[in-house]
C-alpha cells in the first residue's frame, strides 16, 4: 500500500474535539492517518472547507495531508443539511485525486470512509475509480434507534439507515472496534461476516499515562483536596451527562466535598438544549458551587484532567468504542461507565472499573462510593486501568490495517448486492 484516500467529510480531523461534531472520530481519522504515514503509507484526507480562509492542503507530517474541499458554503452546516452537500463533496474529491495522481505520480489504491456521509460518497468513488471501499462508521442510526436515540424519528432517519446498509453490502471491509459493535453491524444490516474486520482504536501513551493527582490539579487550577468526579464529552443526549450531574448529587450525600468537572460543548442540534437542561439541574439540585464547567480543551491537554479525576464518569447510552475510558484508563483513573457497546470491552469489572446497567444516577454514585471509600481499590483499579490500555495502540491499529489493505488490493472488488 503506497496511497489512501481517507474520507472524513463532515468533520475535519484538525478540529477540536469535544466542539460541534468534534468528537472521537477526530482522533481517530488524525492518529490513524497519523499512525499510517509513519509506516509508509502516504494518506491524504478529505474533508469538507469549512471556512473561506484555508488553504487547500495542509501537510500534518511527512506523508499525511488534509485536503479541504469546497462543497456547499464556506461556514460550518447544520447536521442536518450535510447530506444535500454529499454530491459536491464526492465531485471534488475526485477532482482533488485526480490531480494528485496526475502531479506526484502516484496512485491511490484504497478509499477509507468515516461516518455514512462519508461511505455515500466512498460508494460512488469505489465504482468511479475501481477501488476498494473500507469504511469505519463510528455511530449507525438502528443502533441509536435501539437506544431510543435515532437522529429523527423522520424520513431523514429512515434514509440514513437505508444508506447505511447500501454502503455496507458495497463494502469491502467493514470496520468494527469492538467485537459488539461487529455483531450489530452483522443483526440489524445483515453484513457478510467475512467483510467485517475488527481494529480497535488506540491511545497515545506519550501522552495519557499516570501521574501525580495533585500537581494534575494544581496544573489545571483545581484545589487539590476532595473527591474529584469527572465527565469529558460533547453535550448532547446520548452522552447522559445529566446522568453524571445527579451521580454527584447522590455521592455528595456521603462525600460532602465531592466535585465534578465536565469538559465539553454543545453538539448536534439538541445541544443547546441540553447545555441548558444541565445548568437547571444544577440549579434545582445546588450544586453550582460543585460542578465546574470546562469548554472543550485541546486533546493532548486532556490528561491532566484524567489524572487530576479520582473516578471518570461515561454514562452515555450508546459507544461503538469509547475512547474516553480508554484515555482515563491509560491514565490510571478507574471508569464508571454504562454497560453499552465498546464500553463492555474496555472496562473490566472489579479490575478497571466498574459497569452500570442502563443510566441510574443512583447505581453510578453506588460504584463511585467503593471506589472513594476503598483507597486500596482505587489503587487496584488504577493499575489495572493502565495494564489493560497498554494493549490499545494506534501503531497496532496501522499494522492491522495495512494487513487489511493489502488484502484488498491483492483480491476482487465486492459487487453491490
Amino acid at each position: 500500500m503506497q496511497r489512501l484516500a481517507v474520507l472524513s467529510f463532515h468533520t475535519s480531523p484538525l478540529a477540536q474535539p469535544g466542539t460541534g461534531d468534534g468528537g472521537g472520530m477526530n482522533v481517530y481519522v488524525r492518529e490513524l492517518s497519523s499512525a499510517l504515514a509513519r509506516a509508509g503509507v502516504t494518506c491524504d484526507v478529505f474533508t469538507r472547507a469549512w471556512s473561506d480562509d484555508l488553504p487547500g492542503f495542509i501537510d500534518i507530517e511527512p506523508g499525511f495531508r488534509v485536503h479541504h474541499i469546497p462543497a456547499g458554503p464556506l461556514a460550518p452546516v447544520d447536521k442536518e443539511e450535510l447530506p444535500g452537500l454529499v454530491g459536491a463533496f464526492t465531485d471534488g474529491v475526485l477532482a482533488a485525486m485526480e490531480k494528485v495522481q496526475a502531479s506526484e505520480g502516484t496512485n491511490y489504491e484504497a478509499v477509507h470512509a468515516n461516518y455514512w456521509l462519508s461511505g455515500v460518497a466512498g460508494h460512488y468513488l469505489k465504482h468511479e475509480l475501481n477501488l476498494p471501499l473500507v469504511s469505519t462508521f463510528h455511530t449507525l442510526d438502528r443502533v441509536k434507534a435501539e437506544s431510543g436515540l435515532s437522529e429523527q424519528e423522520t424520513l431523514a432517519s429512515y434514509r440514513r439507515a437505508e444508506e447505511e446498509a447500501a454502503v455496507i453490502r458495497c463494502s469491502d471491509t467493514v470496520l468494527a472496534s469492538c467485537s459488539v459493535e461487529a455483531s450489530q453491524i452483522v443483526e440489524l444490516y445483515g453484513a457478510d461476516p467475512s467483510r467485517l474486520r475488527i481494529v480497535a482504536p488506540g491511545v497515545d501513551h506519550a501522552f495519557f499515562g499516570p501521574g501525580d493527582r495533585s500537581q494534575a490539579r494544581r496544573a489545571i487550577g483545581l484545589a487539590e483536596g476532595g473527591p474529584l468526579l469527572l465527565f469529558v464529552g460533547r453535550l448532547q443526549p446520548l452522552k447522559g451527562a445529566t446522568v453524571a450531574v445527579r451521580a454527584l448529587a447522590e455521592v455528595r450525600q456521603r462525600h460532602r466535598d465531592a466535585q465534578l468537572v465536565m469538559v465539553g460543548g454543545p453538539s448536534g442540534p439538541q445541544g443547546e438544549d441540553e447545555v441548558f437542561r444541565i445548568a437547571e439541574l444544577v440549579r434545582e439540585l445546588g450544586l453550582a458551587s460543585a460542578v465546574t464547567q470546562v469548554p472543550p480543551r485541546p486533546h493532548e491537554l486532556l490528561s491532566s484532567y484524567y489524572r487530576a479525576a479520582d473516578v471518570v464518569l461515561v454514562p452515555s447510552r450508546s459507544e461503538s468504542f469509547g475512547l474516553v475510558a480508554l484515555e482515563a484508563a491509560a491514565c490510571g483513573t478507574p471508569v464508571v461507565a454504562n454497560d453499552v457497546g465498546g464500553l463492555q470491552s474496555l472496562v473490566d469489572p472489579g479490575r478497571t472499573g466498574f459497569l452500570v446497567d442502563g443510566q441510574d444516577p443512583g447505581q453510578f454514585a453506588r460504584r463511585v462510593h467503593e471506589i472513594l471509600d476503598d483507597p486500596l481499590l482505587a489503587g487496584q483499579l488504577g493499575s489495572g486501568s493502565v495494564l489493560r490500555a497498554r494493549r490499545y495502540t494506534w501503531s497496532h491499529a496501522a499494522e492491522l490495517l495495512l494487513e487489511i489493505y493489502a488484502d484488498l488490493t491483492a483480491g476482487r472488488l465486492v459487487e453491490c448486492s
